[in-house]
């Protein structure tokens, strides 16, 4: 511990003030973030080029309420002529990128013969994050409602999710779809989570709560590790063992929520990797995110 710290009180667990800042801050624990984020942009632009898509269809009423498509090259794993679904949650803080960032995932799912779709919501301080998971939520209900007019197999969505978009998506997945939204409980089949937040307490504690504006309430409400008992989801959740210490101790503790009410869950750790390799990893045919998210995809 750097001598400045030596006596500091602590403010969650054993962090102090600025350790905790540290434990939600990216930047300490990748020094490559840059180059990666850089890489995200250049790469899905390039797959937008070079794969058919439908581009921005609305799924809602707000101007940031779309998503992008990406069809199959060739739907394989299954009797059925509809295609199984994966849809993808971006990450970026609440406060950065959006779908656009993340397209670079889209290839190794079509090459697998399933449908791709990456959506896009709005972000702080546009929105707040209970309107950025009312948007997941109406995104969801849009992709069963709709999944037949593209080709989708409206049984078989599955879900994908990185850092912030992960906690959105957690949040989400809670939700009674069938009073809610008409659609049946299960709607989606599998969540696939990577790198994400699950209980905002500690969040609402750190630096981060300099622009995520929340009251204890909602704080309560949008953490997923308070309310196991709702979820309803096969999950795998993954991390990189570069991660910082929070990305990866609350995985760990929403897995022990979980598990102590005889939900299915799961956690993976990506050796040598951080935080936005992690991600990368999704992108990459062959590799452990990717294999996991494949497998109950084309199990049925």
């Amino acid at each position: 511990m750097p001598a400045s710290q030596v006596g500091a009180s602590k403010v969650y667990l054993d962090y102090t003030q600025a350790e905790l800042d540290a434990a939600y801050d990216q930047r300490v624990y990748a020094p490559n973030r840059e180059q990666i984020v850089t890489w995200y942009g250049e790469e899905s632009a390039r797959v937008r080029s070079r794969f058919p898509h439908r581009r921005s269809v609305p799924y809602g009423a707000g101007e940031d309420e779309t998503l992008d498509i990406f069809p199959p090259k060739q739907h394989v794993g299954s009797e059925s002529t509809l295609a199984p679904i994966h849809v993808h949650v971006h990450g970026g803080r609440w406060t950065l990128f959006t779908k656009d960032e993340e397209s670079f995932i889209a290839p190794m799912f079509v090459e697998a013969g399933t449908i791709c779709i990456v959506i896009d919501f709005s972000n702080i301080p546009k929105v707040r994050i209970p309107e950025m998971v009312a948007q997941v939520q109406r995104a969801i209900a849009w992709i069963y409602a709709n999944a037949r007019d593209f080709g989708g197999d409206p049984d078989r969505i599955h879900l994908s999710a990185h850092s912030s978009g992960s906690h959105l998506a957690g949040v989400a997945l809670l939700t009674d779809w069938e009073k809610d939204f008409g659609v049946p409980l299960d709607v989606v089949k599998s969540a696939l989570l990577l790198c994400g937040m699950y209980d905002l307490r500690p969040v609402m504690l750190s630096a981060r709560s300099s622009y995520v504006k929340l009251s204890e309430a909602e704080v309560l409400d949008f953490s997923a590790i308070l309310r196991p008992n709702d979820w309803r989801v096969p999950l795998t959740m993954v991390y990189g063992s570069n991660e910082t210490p929070e990305f990866k101790r609350q995985p760990k503790a929403f897995l022990e929520a979980l598990q102590k009410v005889g939900k299915a869950a799961r956690l993976v750790e990506i050796p040598e990797a951080n935080h936005f390799e992690v991600l990368r990893q999704l992108g990459e045919p062959g590799s452990t995110v990717a294999s996991l998210a494949l497998e109950r995809m084309l199990s049925k």
